[in-house]
C-alpha cells in the first residue's frame, strides 16, 4: 500500500479550497482518506495564511515513509513545513541515446 500526501478539492465552481490529506495512491483524488492534515485556501490574500497545516502530523506521515505529490509539496514548501532542498527532482542519469542509423540493403 502506498501512501500519498495530496490535495482533495472542496468549495463551489470557480471557488476552490482545498484539505491536505493522507490517502492511499490508489483511491479516488476526492474519496477515501487516512488523515487530515490541514487546509489550502488559494484564494486568500496572503498565502502564508491560506495554508494552515499541522506540521507534526506531517511530519510523522513523512517519516513513516507517506510521499507528497507534486502540489502538495508545493503547499508544504510555501508553509514552511519541508525545506525546499528535501523533495528535489531527481536528476536524469543520462540522456537517452540517439539510434544509429539504419545500414541501406543492397
Amino acid at each position: 500500500m502506498s501512501v500519498k500526501i495530496r490535495l482533495t478539492r472542496l468549495g463551489d465552481k470557480g471557488n476552490a479550497f482545498y484539505r491536505v490529506v493522507v490517502a492511499e495512491s490508489r483511491s479516488p483524488r476526492d474519496g477515501k482518506f487516512i488523515e487530515v492534515l490541514g487546509t489550502f485556501d488559494p484564494k486568500a490574500a496572503d498565502p502564508k495564511t491560506g495554508i494552515k497545516v499541522d506540521k507534526d502530523k506531517t511530519m510523522g506521515w513523512i517519516a513513516k515513509g507517506a510521499q507528497p505529490t507534486d502540489t502538495a509539496k508545493a503547499v508544504l514548501v510555501k508553509a514552511g513545513i519541508i525545506p525546499a532542498e528535501k523533495f528535489k527532482a531527481k536528476p536524469n542519469a543520462a540522456p537517452p541515446k540517439r539510434a544509429a542509423p539504419k545500414k541501406k540493403k543492397e
